[in-house]
């Protein structure tokens, strides 16, 4: 029987045949007494007694078959559970005698599961301690920040070089190549010559390209590496560059309809044979054609893929451009769309500044889309043609301009504070529903709390009122106001219908005339009693205004003029009506020395006629002083005074203004000198002037800029402020 046997089990998937094989077979020495084992080969057989035993089947098949576990027969089936397959050791099976005389056969050996020791594991011992513990919290992990690693690159060795450039300064190129050239950008620096090759093979390509932009088309251009001086390790870089012959235009054919009047396109085209081609004269005088066309009734015109022809021979250049005109069209209605529409077509009319059936012009519709944005409704607002096939005047077909709109937020919450020496600090606020009574209905709500001024004001305002650019305005208000020249409690009820410019929409000409009803209760310094006192004044007044504005912005001008005229009606009432008339006229210019520098100058004159200045409420009085008036003096403090050293006020003034704006950047610097006076008569006389001279910075931000101003009075009197200070928001003119 042979002993010490293993046995491992090859098994095959889906269905395959067990096969037996020994893996490791150790023969022990026969027991004393017992023969090796012998084998007989059957009769007739050349087959050794030893090949007849190896041969035999060690375990019969049965046998096998029978210690397999069973399978199922679904190949699909889920695998069973491995504790299923518990194997046991089959009991002793006699043993079989073998039909030869000699040969035994031995007992099947059945596999068992082998332990970890047989295997030749060793035994697992206890677990740590440290495996079963808990993990200790992140916060108690110390991480050091690891330096830093220094750069390779910093220590590699630089090479110096320079960069000389020819044939580029004839053609007035050498500027524009230094500009976008590589060896420029590299500032002279390099990790290797190779890397400074690189750059300079750039820049010959930079050169045939600006050379060929002029109409130089077989321009050359080569570039070239050496040492300099010898054996120095410093490189100089050369690009050379050849424009060769100038081409210029031959023919100039434009594919396309004919247009009305003919030759429309040649014109706004204006390429002439004989020109150089230059890329951007081209370029340019395509973008006309597309600007022009649309501006004389052909807003669909296309511009396709131009075409030059060149011939080295006569080094020119035959030119086609091919051009989809479209039809020819005329201005028809207004159609509207968007989610959150603000206006109906019946309000959007009331913009336009042309009538249907007119020639198309894309200026009246860039018009009418600036004036829908100059009202603030909107989040986002086009103006689009849109074919309609319709037939107009002239041979022309209809074309709607699409008006896709959608609504803002309609509310505005604003506030501005500011201080000048005499009126204290003031904060102005204001909340604003602009569409509350549609359309263009706005209804605002402001007030002012000051040291010397608290008011409250609502006002009704009705943009585009029937007409574009035509403002009604109700106004209702209660005022305080506490000055050294007076104190009055105020209320006040007006209506105006106006023309006024916005920083969006500024306006050559602006006007407004209305109605006031004030009622007013101050106190003034009662020369017939010699003591001050108070009254009670009603006042009626028909406010009418005309100004005239070339500047070139609203806040901050710094070119043309302005001229600003006011006349007001008036009739105050206290025991009896007494009429006259309120004037004053100004006139404001601005002048640029250089780009950076601003000369602006203001002059402006008033008169009362028709009333005494005692029978005049202190607050319709003219008086002079402050950051928008003379600066240097306090608010109201020029003219003549009471004899409680109080200003008065007078019947007419006068005022001068003159500054230098020196601005770099977003700051700027103000040197400035005003000059004025108030007078008791009805003459600005101009004399007995008083000047205030000072120093002002600017902060220049996208709404105006911010002001703070220092000045002083000249030939300073007693009780006259020595220092004051302005802040604010826009140029004091």
């Amino acid at each position: 029987m042979i002993k010490g046997v293993r046995v491992v089990w090859v098994a095959a998937l889906a269905g395959a045949s067990f096969v037996p094989a020994i893996a490791h077979a150790q023969l022990n020495d026969p027991k004393p007494g017992q023969g090796a084992p012998q084998s007989t080969p059957p009769a007739g057989s050349s087959v050794s007694a030893q090949d007849a035993q190896q041969a035999a089947p060690i375990v019969p098949d049965k046998t096998f078959e029978d210690a397999l576990p069973k399978l199922s027969d679904d190949i699909n089936a889920p695998l069973e559970p491995l504790g299923a397959f518990d194997m046991k050791t089959a009991p002793a099976q006699p043993a079989v005698q073998a039909k030869s005389p000699g040969i035994s056969t031995p007992s099947p050996v059945v596999p068992t599961a082998a332990s970890p020791q047989e295997q030749g594991f060793a035994p697992a011992g206890p677990e740590a301690p440290e495996l079963t513990a808990p993990l200790p919290p992140l916060a108690d992990f110390k991480v050091e920040p690891v330096g830093d690693t220094p750069d390779d690159s910093e220590k590699a060795p630089a090479i110096r070089y320079t960069t000389e450039v020819d044939g580029l300064d004839t053609l007035r190129l050498d500027g524009q190549f230094r500009q976008l050239s590589a060896l420029q950008h590299g500032k002279g620096k390099a990790a290797n010559a190779a890397m400074v090759s690189a750059r300079a093979r750039e820049d010959e390509k930079l050169a045939l390209r600006l050379m060929k932009s002029l109409g130089y088309y077989d321009a050359t251009a080569a570039s070239s590496i050496s040492q300099d001086p010898p054996n120095s390790g410093a490189v100089k870089a050369i690009i050379t560059a050849s424009p060769g012959k100038l081409y210029r235009l031959g023919t100039i054919r434009i594919e396309s309809d004919p247009t009305v009047p003919p030759g429309l396109l040649d014109r706004e085209l204006n390429l002439n044979p004989g020109d150089p081609i230059q890329a951007d004269r081209v370029l340019a005088a395509e973008a006309n054609v597309s600007l022009r066309m649309p501006q004389q009734g052909y807003p669909f015109i296309e511009l396709g893929q131009r075409d030059i022809v060149l011939d080295g021979a006569t080094h020119t250049g035959d030119y086609t451009l091919p051009v989809t005109l479209g039809p020819r069209a005329s201005f028809g209605q207004i159609v509207t769309t968007g989610r959150r529409q603000v206006f109906e077509p019946e309000h959007i009319n009331i913009f336009r500044r042309y009538r249907e059936g007119a020639i198309y012009d894309s200026r009246k519709v860039d018009d009418l889309r600036q004036a829908l944005i100059a009202t603030g409704l909107f989040s986002t607002v086009s103006v689009e043609p849109q074919r309609t096939g319709k037939a107009g005047p002239d041979g022309t077909e209809q074309v709607d301009l699409l008006v896709r709109q959608v609504a803002g937020k309609p509310r505005t919450l604003a506030g501005e504070l500011g201080y000048s020496t005499g009126q204290g600090i003031k904060l102005q606020a204001s909340w604003a529903h602009r569409n509350l009574f549609p359309p263009e209905g706005a209804l605002t709500v402001s007030g002012i709390l000051g040291t010397q001024e608290q008011a409250l004001t609502t006002t009704f305002r009705r943009s585009n009122a029937g007409q574009r650019d035509r403002t009604f305005l109700v106004t209702a208000g209660l005022n305080h106001t506490d000055y050294d020249a007076f104190e009055a409690f105020t209320s006040t009820l007006s209506v105006r219908i106006s023309r006024d410019s916005t920083p969006i929409w500024q306006k050559r000409w602006t006007y407004y005339y209305g109605a006031e009803l004030v009622g007013s209760n101050e106190d003034r310094y009662n020369y017939n009693a010699g003591k001050r006192d108070r009254g009670t004044w009603l006042i009626a007044a028909i406010p009418t205004f005309l100004g005239y504005d070339t500047s070139d912005d609203l806040l901050n001008p710094t070119r043309g003029y302005r001229i600003k005229g006011n006349l007001s009606a008036e009739t105050s009432v206290r025991g009896q009506a007494r009429p006259y008339a309120r004037m004053m006229l100004e006139v404001d210019g601005y002048y640029p020395v250089t780009s950076n520098i601003v000369i602006a100058g203001r002059a402006r004159v008033g008169s009362i006629n028709g009333v005494s200045r005692d029978d005049l409420p202190p607050s319709r009085r003219y008086y002079g002083g402050g950051g928008g008036s003379v600066r240097g003096f306090g608010y109201q403090e020029l003219g003549p005074r009471s004899p409680d050293d109080k200003p008065v006020g007078g019947r007419a003034f006068n005022e001068f203004g003159i500054e230098a704006r020196y601005r770099f950047g977003n700051y700027g610097i103000v040197p400035f000198l005003d000059a004025g006076q108030v007078y008791e008569g009805v003459t600005p006389t101009g004399r007995n002037l008083r000047f205030g001279a000072g120093i002002g910075g600017r902060l220049y931000t996208n709404f105006g800029p911010l002001r703070i101003d220092v000045a002083t009075p000249i030939a300073r009197k007693k009780n006259e402020s020595k220092i004051a200070l302005y802040i604010s928001i826009g140029q004091a003119f």
